[in-house]
């Protein structure tokens, strides 16, 4: 036994030697000396993994080069692989919903000088498996600046008598959940928040814990840190107007109430107008050309952070606001224009008339004639019918003697003068 030490012992140092002397010849291709290797372990802290490790190298390689790691890793039942490179030896790795995660490291050494890669060490492979999880899916969400609602889903394979509880911490206080959400099954599948103030740059810390009802063990708790601007859905942007400038059309509107900063730039704005293309827009107008425009379409806008932080959480679109084209506008206008004068016009000749009694003189009918009228008419009328009766006889008569029709002519018109005057 001493025997197997000793000589395991030497064969130690004829490493050492070997690759010191390598090292000190300055060769870069080492691949046949002493492999690189790491040794792995998990320290579990609440929702966080304490993933560490430590390699085989001396102090004299450590000072002399760069050592870095590589790290990658994947939690259970997902696709995307991580991967990080490292100067210390080890990583903080947040579990939240995962029941578990596979990593594998290796070590690199680099020149200090040139970053040239000198010595590369095989993967080494870390499993860690968690307490399991019960619960998927969870969503939170901010809105109306002080609400707060988070919601999940209970596996099928969850035990039958557990039940899901709710708190958050934020700025160094705890809030338990106001009003939960259940099921049909009345389990606990989400939990509603309101009054809520919210510092944007302090996260949430949420804090689930699955209880088993059937017995006082202590339950299960999983954790989730949200930003609070990276989950807040915005109102839909306010003040939304349309006006038309140089034959162009110009939507100006003005951004809604948020928690965190409300500078122009940190906004990030869709325009949706009728049979058009959706347009992405930074500052609070958006203005195109409207020469032959719909009869009437519709403009509205929605609005989320994209700049100053990211969010993914677009607004609800904003109430439509209808665009008619602009002789449309100006027919409507000047008919408007035009018809509050004809009325007040009109409202003041029916006031008129009605004082002055006007349609009461146009409407009055016309007398009859008098008997007297009547009487004088119809001999008029007799009158001039036998006019030429007389005219014929007094030219048959004017046939006599000149003196004899001169004398029985002034007797005529002296006979008719009375007759007519007897007449009136």
């Amino acid at each position: 036994m001493v025997r197997v030490t000793v000589l395991l012992i030497l064969s130690f140092f004829q490493h050492k030697t070997l690759f010191s002397t390598i090292l000190a010849s300055g060769q870069e291709d080492i691949k046949d000396a002493l492999r690189l290797h790491n040794v792995l372990w998990a320290t579990k802290n609440d929702s966080r993994v304490i993933l560490s490790w430590n390699n085989n190298l001396t102090k004299e390689e450590t000072k002399k080069h760069s050592v870095k790691y590589i790290l990658i890793y994947k939690f259970f039942n997902t696709t995307k692989e991580r991967k990080e490179r490292l100067e210390e030896k080890e990583k903080i790795i947040h579990l939240n919903l995962h029941s578990g995660f596979n990593a594998k490291v290796k070590t690199q050494l680099f020149a200090k000088e040139t970053e040239d890669i000198i010595k590369e060490g095989d993967w080494t492979e870390f499993t860690y498996k968690a307490p399991p999880v019960y619960i998927q899916n969870l969503s939170c969400i901010i809105y109306n600046i002080s609400f707060f609602n988070c919601t999940w889903n209970i596996k099928a394979e969850a035990p039958e008598d557990i039940q899901v509880f709710v708190s958050y911490r934020h700025v160094g206080k705890v809030f338990a959940c106001q009003q939960y959400i259940k099921n049909a099954r009345k389990k606990n599948i989400g939990c509603y928040m309101k009054e809520m103030h919210f510092q944007p740059s302090r996260k949430i810390n949420l804090n689930i814990t699955v209880r088993n009802l059937r017995n006082s063990l202590r339950g299960l708790s999983y954790y989730k840190a949200f930003t609070p601007q990276t989950i807040e859905k915005l109102n839909p942007p306010i003040n939304v107007s349309i006006s038309f400038e140089n034959r162009s059309l110009k939507i100006h509107w003005k951004p809604p109430p948020t928690i965190g900063s409300a500078r122009k730039k940190c906004f990030l704005y869709q325009v949706k107008i009728t049979d058009r293309k959706i347009v992405n827009v930074t500052g609070e107008d958006y203005k195109y050309p409207f020469h032959k425009p719909e009869k009437k379409c519709a403009a509205q806008v929605r609005v989320k952070k994209e700049i100053c932080i990211a969010n993914k959480i677009w607004s609800e679109w904003s109430e439509p606001v209808f665009i008619h084209d602009e002789k449309t506008v100006d027919i409507l206008l000047l008919s408007l224009a035009l018809f509050c004068p004809l009325v007040f016009l009109g409202g003041l000749l029916m006031y008129a008339c009605r004082r002055y009694r006007c349609l009461e003189v146009i409407t009055t009918p016309v007398p009859h004639p008098s008997d007297n009228i009547k009487t004088w008419l119809a001999d008029e009328t007799h009158h001039q019918q036998h006019m030429p009766t007389q005219v014929e006889m007094q030219s048959a008569v004017t046939l006599g003697t000149p003196e004899e029709n001169r004398d029985e002519d002034i007797h005529r018109q002296k006979c008719l003068k009375e007759f007519m005057f007897k007449g009136l």
